[in-house]
């Protein structure tokens, strides 16, 4: 009997066994991760905004007086870090349940903690650099399906770069420089671009080994899921500084 698994010559034909086998597998679980980040989004937007218009809820977080965090709003601020690193040192040991109820609560307290932008800038800036965002992030997430280039390469040397923004950005908190934010900003709007880029493309290739269907599926999307939207909400931040209207 003549096998089907062949590899199409001409464009039109239709792609028969493990090549399309291994296709479906990576839009199946880009579809799970990228539903997980929607997901994720909408619950830190719903909490941003719920707080960030109430000015009752918003004082449990910083003294609207001084300007300052209170105990809460500190914890807020930090429980989103410790949360990541929970994820990602407990993924092996915790179950994909387990898992994605920790995404969720981080989710809701990311967004809590972020509630502070609708005090600084206005909502329709707020709504514009979003759209923004959601343009630059989506065509450079498609670059990185589509391209054909490694970018191992790049990804390290970004890395190295995200871990300068994080050292500046700590420094900057007793300099209080607005050049220093500036540059931090720019340099940060390059990086998560890039970023972007280089997670997708290692996420589709980790949908073309992973069995769909299975927990450990589950949770290499939700930590896929994890990365992307970390990779949105910084690059939304560093724009919102740089192009945000004040009130």
């Amino acid at each position: 009997m003549e096998q089907t698994n062949y590899t199409p010559q001409q464009s039109g034909q239709v792609i028969h066994g493990p090549d399309a086998f291994a296709a479906a597998n990576v839009r199946t679980f880009l579809a799970q991760v990228f539903s997980y980040m929607a997901l994720a989004l909408v619950i830190s937007g719903v909490m941003a905004w719920w707080f960030g218009s109430d000015m009752s809820k918003l004082s449990y977080l910083i003294d609207l007086e001084t300007g300052s965090h209170t105990i809460l709003g500190w914890v807020v601020m930090f429980a989103p870090l410790g949360l990541v690193f929970l994820m990602g040192g407990m993924v092996e040991k915790m179950s994909g349940t387990a898992l994605l109820a920790t995404f969720l609560v981080f989710a809701t307290i990311m967004g809590i903690s972020l509630s502070y932008i609708f005090l600084i800038y206005s909502i329709g800036s707020i709504t514009n650099v979003f759209f923004i965002t959601a343009v630059v992030f989506g065509t450079m997430a498609v670059a990185g399906y589509t391209t054909k280039t490694d970018l191992t390469k790049l990804g390290s040397i970004l890395m190295i770069g995200l871990f300068g923004i994080v050292i500046a950005s700590l420094v900057n908190l007793f300099l209080k420089s607005d050049t220093m934010s500036y540059v931090v900003s720019i340099i940060g709007v390059v990086v998560f671009t890039g970023l972007t880029a280089y997670d997708v493309q290692k996420l589709k290739r980790m949908g073309e080994v992973v069995a769909s269907g299975t927990e450990t599926a589950q949770k290499m999307a939700l930590m896929g899921a994890l990365s992307l939207y970390l990779d949105f909400i910084n690059l939304f931040l560093m724009l919102l500084r740089l192009f945000g209207r004040r009130d």
